[in-house]
């Protein structure tokens, strides 16, 4: 797939287009977006994603729109998991409602920063080294497993990690909130405001899950421009989405095991890549191996999209059983 550098720069200027019109249309007078309000722009978002697929499709053909589309949907559905964690960010941090939506933003664009990085190093990893396959195939797999255990403990809680709590020990932090600055004079003094260490608690978070999301694309599609493109334009929804599906998420109660299987099925995939791109000398004296063939990435993208068909249904199926089992029996009164 050769990307000319006109496509670089548009696709660069447009995601940093799309956080401009968030920074100033949306996060610079704090107020709660409406269900209609994070409908309305969600749509917009998942649009304009659709969109750039399509224009893959058209121009470099059906292996690189397929590939492009099956990392969109993953990245897409691992954001999903994503605000789970936000959710209880948020609440333990006590932020207030209108101030939710800034702390969203400038956590996604750290993110999008660092994930960019990683996506570049994972590039040149993979370019110069074909073991790193194996190396990326184990992670997800042990991920996947990682996964299925915390879908069943289903836990609720969330702990500062050891550079928050760096930063508390570090700089004075005033205990309440100052409108939505991060930082404010007290007696003379310049403090810090809880609102920069839930930013950081975000934008730190974000960059755990990179550690999955990556090695998962890089397991769909080898194109660095497409793995950065799937990866920006499912972040720039991230904001749109958690007001969209907020309240709604504890409906999904088996979307854990749908991601266990989907990283599962990308390690398996990039295991199996590793094994026809063989060249560790103690595996097969260094040859290829080639006895299982590869999966092809319209099967990669069918076995993600009815995994989280299923795993949605079956979520909401339930939670409607349960919130019948609750009403009160009114067929004798």
């Amino acid at each position: 797939m050769t990307v000319p550098v006109l496509a670089w720069v548009l696709t660069v200027a447009a995601i940093l287009g799309m956080l401009a019109i968030d920074y100033v249309g949306h996060v610079r007078t704090p107020h709660t977006p409406s269900l209609r309000e994070a409908a309305r722009w969600s749509a917009v978002y998942v649009g304009i994603a659709l969109v750039f697929g399509v224009v893959v499709w058209a121009v470099w053909g059906p292996t690189y729109g397929g590939e492009y589309f099956a990392g969109y949907v993953t990245e897409k559905s691992l954001s999903v998991d994503n605000l789970f964690v936000f959710v209880l960010i948020m609440s333990s941090f006590r932020v207030p409602r209108a101030y939710q939506q800034k702390v969203l933003l400038v956590g996604i664009t750290v993110a999008l920063v660092l994930r960019t990085v990683f996506i570049l190093l994972g590039a040149a990893a993979i370019a110069n080294f074909s073991w790193v396959f194996y190396l990326f195939g184990l992670f997800l797999v042990w991920t996947a497993i990682a996964q299925l255990r915390h879908a069943k403990e289903q836990d609720e809680e969330f702990t500062e990690n050891a550079v928050l709590r760096f930063v508390r020990r570090v700089l004075p932090t005033t205990e309440t909130y100052v409108e939505d600055r991060l930082t404010t004079k007290v007696d003379g003094k310049r403090l810090i405001t809880p609102m920069l260490i839930v930013m950081l608690a975000i934008g730190s978070a974000d960059l755990l899950f990179a550690v999955d999301s990556i090695p998962a694309i890089f397991g769909l599609t080898e194109q660095t421009y497409l793995v950065f493109a799937a990866n920006a334009f499912s972040l720039l929804g991230l904001r749109q989405l958690f007001f969209l599906v907020d309240g709604l998420l504890d409906r999904l109660v088996y979307l854990g095991y749908g991601l266990a299987a989907i990283l599962g099925f990308i390690g398996a995939k990039l295991l199996v890549h590793a094994l026809h791109t063989n060249e560790l000398p103690f595996l097969n004296s260094g040859q290829h191996i080639t006895v299982i063939p590869e999966i092809p990435t319209a099967l990669s993208l069918g076995f993600i999209v009815v995994v989280l068909v299923i795993t949605t249904a079956a979520s909401l199926y339930r939670d409607r059983r349960v919130r019948a089992a609750r009403l009160p029996d009114t067929k004798e009164h």
